[in-house]
């Protein structure tokens, strides 16, 4: 038996269910759950009753509610696709029930917009003293560019030195302004300060302040932004020999656009305001407005092309490679209903929780992708829909 209980009913987890639907050689029995029932009655009647056995109603936020689902379904494993603000308390939940865990983004707290992941790493030991694995952000940024950052490491360099993951989105879905995924989680990231590594210490920018214009490949040239991602902080940890790390994110003129003007009369906000007796936060209001990420499939157009960028040392001699994806809008719709930004985080959620559920990553404690091999991870990838290109370069395009 490999009972799972997915947490979350929005785009991503739409996919995640759907894969693990297909894959019952690794997913014997499927059990869903999110605050509102109807979307799991949906994804249920999409993938079929027999495969997912249990739709439940939970509020993510409450852990004596968690408590008493988990103990209730008993999975061998959970799968929280829900909010990063819900991470803490359904991890709190896993140990309290006895079962392994695995997100796709790290948490952050509702009131402040940062994410890091002190407060998820802290649970390391009581994991490893309770026999659990908690499996962090396989996703694909973070996640799967990750396990490609361990896979140049082990594979093409002897030293690891400079590390830039580029993300390009060249799909276009016809909205004036939509988010890919989450608008609030989306928003959040984008409008905070950028931040990198470089020589033993952190560095900050304005939001979307540092630009370059790079070619991806089954795309063409974009303008790319620098951000803070998550994956940098583990990444710097794990390779300690590298000298700079950075992310990037592409954004059309327009889409910056709508985003200064939003910022600027206050739509972004996180602070709550009173209104018609009411306190609320702008930015979920914004959300409630904006589309809804899994309502874009349809008609959505174009490619996206997601990578990292490393240069190390190789025998004495220093040496480039770019790994990378590109995934197809209309082909993800045609699979699972879904645009490519839910399929590319889907998919990793579903590896991932192969490979643990098999055993073939499985250790107590808490832990990020790029502490395990990376090889059968990548192999999966390939044949789950997600498959992926190395290409050694002359140079990096990035100055060093």
């Amino acid at each position: 038996m490999s009972r799972v209980l997915i947490i979350g009913a929005g785009g991503v987890s739409g996919v995640v269910v759907k894969k693990c639907a297909m894959l019952p050689e690794y997913f014997s029995e499927i059990h869903l759950a999110s605050r509102t029932i109807s979307k799991c009655e949906k994804l249920q009647q999409e993938s079929g009753k027999d495969r997912v056995v249990g739709v439940y109603t939970v509020d993510a936020d409450n852990v004596a509610e968690l408590v008493e689902l988990i103990t209730k379904v008993k999975p061998d494993l959970v799968i929280n696709v829900a909010l990063p603000y819900q991470d803490l308390p359904i991890m709190d939940a896993c140990l309290e029930t006895g079962v392994h865990y695995l997100d796709t983004a790290n948490y952050e707290p509702k009131d402040e917009a940062k994410f890091e992941y002190s407060w998820q790493w802290a649970y390391h030991d009581k994991f490893k003293e309770a026999g659990l694995m908690a499996l962090l952000g396989s996703g694909f940024d973070p996640g799967v560019t990750n396990v490609f950052t361990a896979y140049a490491a082990k594979h093409y360099f002897d030293e690891v030195h400079y590390l830039d993951i580029v993300d390009c989105n060249g799909g276009d879905h016809g909205q004036a302004f939509a988010t890919n995924f989450n608008p609030e989680i989306n928003i959040r990231e984008i409008t905070q300060r950028g931040k990198f590594w470089e020589n033993g210490e952190w560095h900050e920018t304005d939001p979307i302040s540092v630009r370059e214009d790079l070619d991806y490949p089954g795309v063409g040239v974009r303008a790319s932004y620098l951000l803070f991602h998550e994956e940098l902080e583990s990444l710097v940890k794990h390779f300690p020999t590298i000298k700079r790390a950075r992310f990037w994110m592409t954004f059309g003129d327009a889409y910056l656009n709508h985003l200064r003007v939003l910022e600027g009369v206050g739509m972004t906000s996180i602070k709550p305001i009173e209104y018609n007796g009411q306190q609320i936060a702008p930015l979920e209001f914004l959300k409630a407005v904006l589309p809804n990420p899994g309502s874009l499939a349809e008609g959505y157009e174009g490619m996206t092309c997601i990578g990292t960028y490393v240069t190390g040392i190789k025998d004495g001699k220093e040496k480039t490679v770019f790994i990378y994806n590109n995934c197809d809008h209309a082909k993800c719709n045609d699979e699972v209903g879904a645009q490519a930004v839910s399929y590319t985080t889907g998919v990793p959620a579903m590896i991932g929780a192969s490979m643990m559920l098999q055993g073939k990553w499985m250790k107590p404690g808490v832990w990020n992708m790029e502490q395990f091999d990376p090889d059968e991870f990548m192999d999966r990838l390939n044949q789950y829909g997600l498959p992926w290109q190395v290409v050694e370069v002359e140079q990096s395009p990035f100055k060093k």
